[in-house]
């Protein structure tokens, strides 16, 4: 039998916000390559030994942009050490009907948004 061994990896200062996030199904606003998102994390995890998040994107604007935000909808997969000045955000929480779980480029999950119903985590 063998066993499987994780070493303790130090998380990304956002890591905490988007936990948060997650448990009380609130959006987080947060800088990512160069633009403010609306995001609904639903898992981190790890990937080839750093901090992973997917997260459904409500929204996005980059910074060049003055007009407020543009539909930039849908799922994003992010390094959480590349996320800047995150921070929860009063509004909407969204799932949409294709979140099925944890998913590709995450090697190893740590925490997940279990939607309940026929469409829930197997």
């Amino acid at each position: 039998m063998s066993a499987r061994i994780l070493e303790l990896r130090a998380r990304p200062r956002a890591w905490a916000v988007l936990a948060r996030g997650m448990e009380e199904r609130r959006p987080v606003i947060a800088g990512y390559h160069g633009s403010a998102r609306l995001l609904c994390p639903h898992v981190l995890g790890w990937r080839a030994g750093r901090a992973k998040a997917l997260s459904f994107q409500i929204a996005a604007v980059s910074s060049a942009e003055t007009t407020g935000y543009e539909s930039e909808r849908g799922w994003r997969s992010m390094f959480v050490d590349e996320i800047e000045d995150a921070t929860l955000y009063d509004g909407t929480w969204t799932t949409p009907d294709d979140y099925a779980g944890p998913a590709n480029g995450i090697d190893v999950v740590e925490l997940a948004v279990e939607v309940p119903g026929p469409r829930g985590l197997k």
